[in-house]
């Protein structure tokens, strides 16, 4: 059965929310389209968080990652999307997103973008 992609990321209850923790996400196959070429990039996103009231729910951020397969995008610009768009849908306490990008012309590009205060 293949799967749905889509721009929506769905949430749920933060299980402890009196506490701090941080949850780790890693998506070893996120593509996207260099959009000068239209070749594709290949990058790890790892999302690191400190949840306030909710969670990422995994099944609808494996379809946001997969909706970005066909768009073209520079790498700084797809990876302040994603932390945007976290951001947008769970409000955490702190997060951080980590895109490493596969190498390009001998050139291999690691953007990190972060929000909020991590305790």
């Amino acid at each position: 059965m293949p799967l749905t992609v889509s721009k929506q990321l769905e949430t749920f209850e933060n299980p402890n929310p009196e506490r701090n923790y941080t949850i780790q996400i890693e998506c070893p196959e996120f593509t996207c389209l260099c959009p000068k070429t239209g070749q594709p990039d290949f990058a790890v996103i790892t999302l690191d968080y400190t949840p306030d009231a909710c969670c990422v729910e995994l099944k609808s951020l494996k379809q946001y990652f997969w909706s970005f397969r066909d768009e073209g995008h520079f790498h700084e610009k797809v990876t302040n999307m994603i932390a945007d768009d976290l951001i947008a849908a769970i409000t955490p306490r702190w997060l951080r997103v980590t895109a490493k990008f596969n190498v390009r012309g001998g050139i291999y590009t690691n953007v990190v973008v972060e929000h909020g205060n991590k305790s």
